[in-house]
């Protein structure tokens, strides 16, 4: 579990974040939402130790991120998988050399072994036996698996995807959804998303975080949104006629069965 409490963030005289109290649950996915300029970017950044906090403090369990050494720091870091918005792969690596780049980087495993673990990663995202390829020979969806293949490779216990969906066709996104709920559950891993996307917070939204010009406005689940009155989550969610008609049939549908 992640926790911040009364989280602040100002850049000169702009405060981005202002007061963020809140939880981020194991085995679930944590969706934080908002439009842009909310504030999303900047508290992911932090979760994750990029940026520090002006005021305020980050748990990652019971651990403190900004008042531990250097060593401590390492070893909450070396938990952490990354899935970009823009994959950042290396285009001069194949498939194979992608995945293995953070056990190069950060273990002293034998070849063997990292070669052993890549294939279990590609197998954990249906992707096998593709070690060979580069990005470039593989479509956008297959290319967010690598990327999500990549980030489990040290095998995590906290998972941040940032925008995961951007770029790719609604049915490709679903599966990505459905892909990174069940590494998430499976696993019993603390998994934090950035999005814009309506369908992941409908499908796979089961702690949403809700940010308006840097303040927390709502928190809650998938099954809380149709029924919540709060005016940004609805101004948000359901900015188009149409899915405001949706979100007053589905209401009316279920009052009348009540």
């Amino acid at each position: 579990m992640i926790r911040t409490e009364n989280i602040t963030k100002t850049f000169g005289d702009n405060d981005v974040l202002k007061g963020i109290s809140t939880e981020f649950y194991a085995g679930k996915p944590n969706l934080i939402i908002g439009s842009s300029g909310a504030g999303k970017t900047v508290l992911l950044k932090l979760l994750i130790g990029l940026f520090k906090p002006t005021s305020g403090k980050v748990y990652y369990d019971d651990v403190d991120l900004f008042s531990v050494d250097d060593d401590a720091l390492r070893e909450v870091r070396m938990k952490l998988g990354m899935l970009f918005q823009g994959n950042a792969l290396f285009d001069s690596m194949t498939v194979g050399e992608n995945i293995r780049f953070p056990m190069d980087m950060f273990t002293n495993r034998t070849l063997g072994e990292k070669e052993k673990r890549v294939d279990e990663c590609l197998e954990m995202v249906n992707m096998e036996g593709i070690n060979d390829r580069f990005p470039s020979e593989v479509s956008g969806g297959m290319q967010k698996r690598v990327g999500i293949a990549r980030a489990m490779v040290l095998e995590p216990k906290y998972l941040f995807c940032d925008e995961p969906n951007s770029g790719l066709d609604p049915k490709t996104a679903i599966l990505i959804d459905e892909l990174i709920c069940d590494l998430t559950n499976r696993n019993n891993i603390t998994t934090v998303i950035n999005t814009h996307d309506m369908n992941s917070v409908m499908g796979i939204g089961d702690n949403i975080v809700l940010l308006k010009d840097g303040h927390l406005v709502w928190q809650g689940d998938k099954s809380q949104v149709l029924e919540s009155e709060e005016a940004v989550l609805q101004d948000f969610i359901f900015a188009s006629p149409f899915l405001r008609r949706l979100r007053e049939d589905a209401l009316k549908q279920r009052h009348a069965h009540d």
